[in-house]
């Protein structure tokens, strides 16, 4: 195994996994009303050439209906469709506060694809997290919600819903892996960042002990599930500081994508430490098929807590000092294209 390169410690913590102290009271009110921890304006962009973002509300019906923000990069058409990012927030979030985090328009218009930011409601759930750990049914009609302002996203506006990828960060990141396992045709790939192993919790109790890495999904009903079909191409990003949800839960959702690929399937491993000027260094393993094709990338970054990695320093559960979580995402996704294209 290659050498662990030194890494030059922070002069000051920089990682926000709390909001910080409102400025004035109005700042305060909005947080403990919105349950956001470090609200953002709606995200704009300032040149015509620069893309734009839309707004839209949609869902099962209308008492199951979800707020959601789309970027469009520029140029794109009907004749020139994108390809599409499902991108979801994690706890005390909105999508104007992730995309704040994220700076998604930034890649978005760079690679020219779309993103998709549905907003989860304190309603369905306090915190605004994704109810990736209910009922069986609450699970899949929480899929079916998302999905389906996908396909309302696709019909109006010009996406390639044959180019859909999901990731999320937390609970955000925990859904994007249980949408990959419940609807494994609709995705290229799918990633979680700082997120507890899918199918491992049915009520809030036993997610805090998934969160732990003390729980773990039952890997014989979910081949039932997949009923013959393999997970998408999945990435993984965990800071190995993280006290929210443990370092193993990235392990382990690893672990169970290789459980889910069917008898005698040939995998190659390989893992290398990797640092990219002063940015916290990471450790990349990836496995791939026998003809190079990848299916599982996992990033451990190296005193990283439970925040974005690269993120902006203004927002909470974001860290300036990792590498671009985006980025490294984008790239596994875009040699999970490559490859499908290779099928």
């Amino acid at each position: 195994m290659p050498r662990r390169p030194a890494i030059k410690p922070l002069r000051t913590p920089k990682t926000r996994t709390l909001a910080g102290p409102a400025s004035h009271i109005g700042t305060g009110l909005r947080r403990l009303l919105s349950g956001i921890a470090t609200p953002a304006e709606a995200p704009i962009v300032h040149a015509r050439a620069s893309g734009r973002w839309e707004e839209g509300s949609w869902g099962l019906g209308p008492l199951a209906q979800r707020r959601f923000r789309l970027y469009l990069p520029p140029g794109a058409t009907r004749a020139r469709p994108v390809p599409v990012l499902l991108l979801l927030h994690g706890c005390g979030q909105d999508s104007a506060s992730f995309a704040a985090s994220t700076r998604v328009a930034r890649l978005a218009q760079r690679e020219q694809f779309a993103v998709l930011m549905p907003e989860q409601t304190q309603q369905a759930n306090a915190q605004r997290c994704w109810n990736w750990f209910r009922s069986e049914a609450q699970v899949a009609t929480e899929c079916l919600l998302l999905l389906s302002i996908v396909e309302h996203a696709c019909l109006r506006w010009p996406l390639r819903r044959d180019r859909l990828y999901a990731l999320g960060l937390s609970a955000g990141g925990a859904m994007a892996l249980t949408l990959g396992l419940r609807h494994p045709e609709r995705f290229v790939a799918v990633g979680s960042h700082s997120g507890a192993v899918p199918a491992s919790a049915s009520n809030p109790l036993q997610a805090a002990a998934a969160m732990q890495g003390r729980r773990l999904p039952d890997v014989k009903q979910l081949r039932l599930r997949l009923f013959g079909r393999r997970p998408p191409p999945m990435i993984v990003l965990h800071g190995d500081a993280d006290r929210i949800v443990a370092p193993a839960c990235a392990q382990a959702s690893a672990a169970l994508w290789l459980e889910l690929l069917p008898a005698g399937t040939a995998l190659k491993s390989r893992g290398r430490e990797l640092q990219r000027g002063e940015r916290l260094g990471m450790h990349v393993t990836d496995w791939q098929h026998a003809d190079g094709d990848p299916y599982v990338r996992a990033v451990r970054v190296h005193e990283l807590g439970h925040a974005w990695s690269g993120g902006a320093a203004d927002q909470a559960f974001s860290e300036p000092a990792g590498p671009d979580a985006l980025t490294l995402a984008w790239r596994f996704f875009d040699a999970a294209t490559e490859a499908r294209g290779r099928r």
